[in-house]
């Protein structure tokens, strides 16, 4: 039986009755957690497993937890980290520097029951990047944060956690923020293909992604990334991604149209599932009816995906967060 074809964001600290029934009925695909579900160690265990209890299964729970700017889990439980772009410019050898920060992520994430990961951010900065983006990329050249994405990705698989590349084709010559305003880029797509797309390409084995809510010109003025069928065959067949996609939230205002209008635009563009965070129940209905279940071909693409899991690398925590304070130049990590 097909799961649901959506990501939901559950609203609180605890699952409600409402959601017990909701989640139980619409079997979404699985779960993504914000700040506001995040209070403790213990609570976000109960969380987790009350989550895939409601749809009985092993279902994935994602979360943002970038470091820097975007990060839901906080001190004084989880580590706090300098913004990716910052990091990678202090670091002594910043590709390990990276593969460490995501392995002591991965650790702190699965330990909590969360074992899938929004990173890595393999959009490619450049002067006039917008600021909400800016110092989450690691780099402003393909060939650093095809380095470093690499490293992401990898500190989070061995660690236990699956990584989403992200924004598929690229979010960095965004120049408005995608949450509040449509970005347009009118770069050639020689340029694109040689900068933009490039680190997505050279990833494209992960085994999820999330793409952009970005218009790019030259390939389709008319829709961004994530609802235009121009773009997904793109991120497809020239990118070659062969993992699951999901979109980035829907409820962000870059997309035209009410919640049930993007939920079937982006289904029907090729994203395999939609992403709804807000945990706004009426919003989850909607979605919900419009998004429908997994097609065949998303399914086996979820399978596999989910297939990837495996059980954390065995880690030395306090020799590795040593290592990792080093190469910062800093003493024991608060």
């Amino acid at each position: 039986m097909p799961q649901g074809a959506v990501i939901f964001g559950p609203e609180g600290h605890a699952v409600t009755d409402w959601e017990r029934s909701f989640f139980r009925d619409c079997d979404p695909l699985g779960f993504i957690l914000f700040a506001r579900n995040v209070d403790t160690p213990e609570q976000l265990r109960r969380l987790t497993a009350d989550l895939r209890d409601t749809v009985g299964r092993d279902a994935p729970i994602l979360i943002d937890q970038e470091g820097g700017r975007v990060q839901r889990m906080r001190a004084p439980y989880w580590r706090e980290y300098l913004p990716p772009l910052d990091q990678m410019a202090l670091a002594h050898d910043p590709l390990r520097a990276m593969y460490l920060r995501y392995l002591l992520i991965a650790h702190e994430l699965r330990d909590v029951g969360i074992d899938a990961n929004c990173a890595p951010m393999a959009d490619v900065a450049d002067a006039d990047t917008h600021p909400f983006l800016r110092n989450r990329c690691y780099g402003q050249d393909a060939d650093t944060v095809i380095a470093a994405s690499r490293a992401v990705a990898n500190g989070l698989l061995d660690g236990g956690v699956l990584p989403v590349l992200k924004h598929i084709p690229g979010h960095g010559r965004a120049r408005v923020d995608s949450h509040k305003d449509l970005p347009r880029v009118t770069a050639r797509r020689a340029d694109l293909e040689a900068q933009d797309f490039a680190p997505f390409k050279a990833l494209n084995d992960l085994p999820m992604g999330m793409t952009a809510h970005i218009v790019f010109d030259d390939i389709d003025p008319t829709a961004p990334a994530t609802t235009s069928p121009k773009m997904m065959q793109v991120i497809r067949e020239d990118i070659g991604f062969g993992g699951l996609i999901m979109t980035d939230d829907l409820s962000m205002e870059a997309l035209d149209g009410d919640l049930a209008t993007r939920a079937s635009g982006a289904i029907a563009a090729g994203c395999d599932v939609v992403l709804h965070c807000n945990g706004h129940a009426r919003e989850m209905e909607q979605v919900a009816a419009a998004s429908g279940k997994l097609t065949p071909i998303a399914q086996a693409r979820a399978d596999a995906a989910l297939a990837t899991r495996k059980s954390p690398t065995l880690i030395d925590i306090p020799a590795l967060e040593a290592e990792f304070n080093g190469l910062l130049g800093e003493g024991p990590h608060g």
